[in-house]
C-alpha cells in the first residue's frame, strides 16, 4: 500500500518533529526534503555548481555532518530557488513518496508540487519570533555562536525567498490541515496530525 503524508511550512515551525512522530506512529518512512537542498547547498559552498551537485546527490550525502548549520541553511534556500536544482531532485522525492508501506515527506512544496495527490496534507506554521527562538536554541545547543536577532532576520529572508520564488513557491495546499504551533503545543499538533491521518486511513479501509 502506498500512502503519502505531505507536510509543508516555514523553517522551525515543527514540521520535522510532527513528521517523525506521524511516521513512527504508522510505521511510514520519513524524508526531510530540506536535507536534499542542504546537501546541495553544502556542496555548492565547497565549490560545486548547483545543478551538478543536485544530479550527483546520493543518500549518503544526506547523512553528512554539518548540514544543520545556519550557513548551510542559507545556501540551501538559495539553491532551492534554482529551477534546474528543483527539477533534478523531483524524481527522487516522487519515488520516495509512493514507496510501498507509506511515506511522510516534509518541505516547502510537497503538497502543492511534489505530491499533489497525497492522501494527507498538513501545513505547519508559527510566528516568526517563536520560530526564531526555537532555531536559535537548536543552533546554540549545537555549539554555533549566533544571536537570536540574526536568526530571526535569516528566517525572514528565507521565508521571503521561499514564498516569492517563481518555481514552486511555498504555499499551503487548498486541502491542507493547518497547524499553528504558536498556539498549539507540539504534543497537541502531533495529536491533531495523527488523528487526521487515522481518519483518512479509516475512510480508505472502509471503502
Amino acid at each position: 500500500m502506498s500512502f503519502t503524508v505531505a507536510i509543508d511550512g516555514p523553517a522551525a515551525a515543527g514540521k520535522g518533529t510532527i513528521g517523525r512522530a506521524v511516521a513512527a506512529r504508522f510505521g511510514f518512512e520519513y524524508l526531510d526534503t530540506g536535507l536534499l537542498y542542504r546537501a546541495v547547498g553544502r556542496a555548492v559552498l565547497e565549490g560545486s555548481l548547483p545543478e551538478e551537485a543536485a544530479r550527483a546527490l546520493t543518500v549518503e550525502d544526506l547523512r553528512r555532518d554539518g548540514l544543520r548549520t545556519s550557513e548551510v541553511g542559507a545556501a540551501a534556500s538559495k539553491v532551492a530557488a534554482v529551477p534546474a536544482v528543483r527539477a533534478a531532485l523531483l524524481d527522487f522525492q516522487k519515488a520516495f513518496a509512493r514507496r510501498s508501506g507509506g511515506a511522510v515527506l516534509d518541505g516547502r512544496d510537497i503538497g502543492t508540487v511534489i505530491c499533489p495527490e497525497a492522501e494527507v496534507k498538513l501545513f505547519v506554521t508559527a510566528s516568526d519570533e517563536v520560530r526564531a527562538a526555537r532555531r536559535w536554541k537548536e543552533l546554540s545547543e549545537a555549539g554555533e555562536e549566533i544571536g537570536v536577532e540574526e536568526v530571526l532576520a535569516d528566517l525572514r529572508a528565507r521565508d521571503e525567498r521561499d514564498a516569492e520564488r517563481s518555481d514552486a513557491p511555498m504555499t499551503a495546499a487548498g486541502d491542507a490541515l493547518m497547524l499553528d504551533t504558536t498556539v498549539l503545543s507540539i504534543e497537541e499538533a502531533v495529536a491533531r496530525a495523527t488523528g487526521h491521518v487515522e481518519r483518512v486511513l479509516g475512510g480508505r479501509s472502509s471503502q
